[in-house]
């Protein structure tokens, strides 16, 4: 059979930046293996499918080794190409998942996420992982991923920590967030996922579940512009809404085609 096939570069208004998705829609549910020997065949950070339900769709995310309870930057993917390619005109989508119902809206080019909250914790982080960071945080904490806070936008920028080490620790489905306070955004981060084939991921609009609530407290405010210090670059709006979050970003079609399976 042909499944049809989009990349998407998401969280960012050109291609080559943000990070790239793909995105397979289907008319009912492949068997759990196909769907991940699909995503480690396309061997980018996610790829997202779903299914039409009535007035809603089911979706899942895939990484290359395993299936995710949340993905932002796929979902954003998902509904550019539900939006752009399939159903035009399109001004409101809702998304059944792992993680709940997703409410996605649209504003011209700028794509609105409405995701859980995941309010971050004051947290141990296991000594193996303070160890493959060569700079000391300020504050730890923990939700879904272990979250790093540094002095500065400089320190996340240069930072380049040790893969080997972190490579011996399993966070399933998590990974480490690294993050400060923005030069000319709010604030800025960086997020790693140890054992999995894309160590740093560009863009990561589920890490910003708990990124937004931490910044929002810490800065007294609840509309946040915030940058993802990849080498891709990731710009996300936020907005914090207590137990829900908004973000918002672009994206951009890298490509279409099949795929036989």
């Amino acid at each position: 059979m042909q499944v049809q096939i989009f990349q998407v570069d998401a969280f960012t208004d050109k291609v080559f930046g943000g990070n790239p998705a793909a995105v397979c829609p289907l008319d009912s549910w492949l068997p759990d293996e196909t769907l991940q020997k699909i995503a480690s065949e396309n061997y980018v950070a996610e790829t997202a499918f779903f299914v039409p339900t009535g007035d809603s769709f089911e979706i899942r995310w895939f990484t290359p080794e395993i299936e995710m309870d949340l993905c932002g930057h796929a979902t954003l993917a998902t509904a550019h190409v539900i939006s752009r390619h399939l159903r035009p005109q399109t001004s409101t989508l809702k998304f059944n998942s792992k993680s709940g119902i997703l409410n996605v809206t649209f504003h011209g080019d700028l794509i609105t996420l409405d995701f859980p909250a995941r309010n971050p914790a004051p947290a141990d982080v296991p000594k193996i992982i303070l160890d493959a960071f060569p700079e000391s945080p300020v504050e730890t904490l923990q939700s879904r991923d272990y979250m790093l806070v540094y002095e500065s936008e400089e320190i996340i920028r240069e930072m380049k920590p040790r893969q080997e080490i972190l490579d011996q620790i399993n966070i399933d489905p998590g990974g480490v967030i690294i993050t400060a306070q923005g030069n000319d955004v709010d604030f800025v981060s960086r997020f790693f996922t140890p054992q999995a084939s894309i160590f740093e991921d560009p863009a990561t609009g589920s890490a910003h579940c708990s990124l937004i609530p931490y910044w929002s407290t810490r800065l007294r405010k609840k509309d946040m512009l915030a940058l993802q210090l990849s080498d891709r670059v990731g710009k996300l709006q936020c907005k914090y809404m207590g137990e829900r979050v908004m973000i918002s970003g672009n994206a951009v079609t890298y490509m279409e085609g099949k795929i036989i399976v």
